[in-house]
């Protein structure tokens, strides 16, 4: 049987998938088992912010595997390589988050933000926004803020209210005593790249503090340079209470955490917490090798000046195709091409795969770009090259049903 035939024979289906089995990657491509390559536009829906197989990461797994990938008593013995990580951390956090804690996932570093915002602060209700993802977990998904996610694991759980993403207003509305905590993307991804207005964040912050609620910012997909800034909170300088990291944070491994102001910190008790794998060696190790590299080689800056550019290109292209491009918006290298329709994603996904490009399909007829931020300039030109020629053939399509209509 083919690895194709084996999976959908074997594993649990829980989504759609591409008729193409990778092999291997390297850089910005990857290789299916006949030796075809594509250029990856979805960098594994944002995790491998260095492209795939980067030295620095290769080596980092195989030293640290050589000496030791899990502790004995896992979080209950300390590790060397876990306490490097947490001082490299300190000099790429906003200010003031002095305290972290790994996770394997950015689902459960969000579940256990807000349930520690709800024991620290003993309230009950926590305020989400329209569009949001925050995971998989029953908690997570029932924090985010599309029906299409949660309705169908009823009961949701409860003391959730949802505004509208970047509205002040409607959250001034909302905020009551009974408020533990704020969660929100700075960007939303998987709602379709919906970058908030100037000045938002920081009133969100402002808010809150008026309040005695925490302010949970998930940069899971917005961290790690992704948008153009180390993290997407540093656009406004604000720290949040909570700030949760996962995907870039290792550039491939499983990996995430949470991150705590101390005076959140301090609300926190032992045995409040925990995890068999939290802070695993191996994890920080590869988590030490990806953000000193980010760090090294100024990779906020580069994404900043790549991902202007990407999106001039691709606004200029919109243009071109106004009858398949409603608009194009995003933030450093978080793209989201909003198509007319969710048909239109579908095919146009297909197409590019033919041709040789990776995309991600999104929700609300959205295409997210989210290459690694290593991608040089020839290699933007050739997606969106490859990108332009799909959206033609596409466009003939249209054209041809349409006379055949009439």
């Amino acid at each position: 049987m083919s690895t194709i035939a084996i999976e959908d024979h074997h594993g649990l289906s829980v989504c759609q998938k591409q008729p193409v089995a990778i092999e291997r990657g390297l850089g910005s491509y990857v290789w299916d088992e006949q030796g075809r390559r594509y250029l990856d536009f979805t960098a594994g829906w944002g995790v491998t912010c260095l492209g795939h197989s980067h030295p620095v990461i290769v080596s980092a797994i195989s030293e640290q595997a050589g000496r030791i990938m899990q502790n004995p008593n896992s979080g209950f013995t300390y590790s060397p390589v876990r306490a490097r990580l947490l001082t490299l951390l300190q000099q790429v956090l906003p200010p003031g988050l002095a305290r972290v804690f790994f996770a394997n996932s950015g689902a459960e570093a969000n579940d256990a933000a807000v349930k520690l915002a709800r024991k620290v602060t003993g309230r009950p209700q926590v305020i989400a926004v329209q569009g949001s993802f925050h995971g998989r977990t029953l908690g997570t998904l029932s924090l985010s803020g599309s029906s299409a996610n949660a309705e169908k694991f009823l009961p949701r759980v409860p003391g959730n209210i949802f505004v509208p993403f970047g509205d002040i207003e409607s959250l001034a509305l909302a905020m009551t005593e009974q408020v533990a905590a704020v969660i929100l993307e700075p960007v939303q991804g998987e709602g379709g790249v919906r970058v908030p207005p100037a000045g938002y964040l920081r009133a969100v912050v402002e808010l809150c503090q008026a309040n005695g609620t925490l302010f949970i910012a998930d940069e899971v997909q917005t961290g790690f340079c992704r948008t153009g800034h180390f993290f997407a909170v540093d656009a406004e300088g604000v720290t949040p209470d909570i700030l949760t990291m996962g995907k870039g944070i290792a550039g491939g491994y499983p990996f995430a955490a949470l991150a705590l102001t101390e005076s959140v910190a301090n609300g926190v008790n032992k045995g409040d917490h925990g995890g068999t794998y939290c802070g695993n060696p191996l994890g920080c190790a590869v988590s030490i090798a990806v953000v000193n590299f980010l760090v090294q080689h100024d990779i906020a800056d580069r994404v900043a000046t790549m991902g202007h550019h990407a999106l001039q290109v691709l606004k200029t292209l919109a243009l071109e195709f106004p009858l398949q491009i409603a608009e194009v918006r995003g933030q450093g290298l978080l793209i989201g091409i909003q198509m007319q329709d969710d048909q239109l994603v579908a095919q146009l996904t297909e197409i590019c795969l033919h041709k040789g490009l990776m995309i991600t399909p999104t929700r609300g007829a959205v295409l997210r770009i989210i290459p690694g931020l290593l991608l040089s300039m020839t290699e933007l030109e050739e997606g969106i090259s490859i990108l332009a020629s799909a959206l033609r053939e596409q466009q003939r399509g249209m054209v041809a049903e349409t006379k055949l209509c009439v």
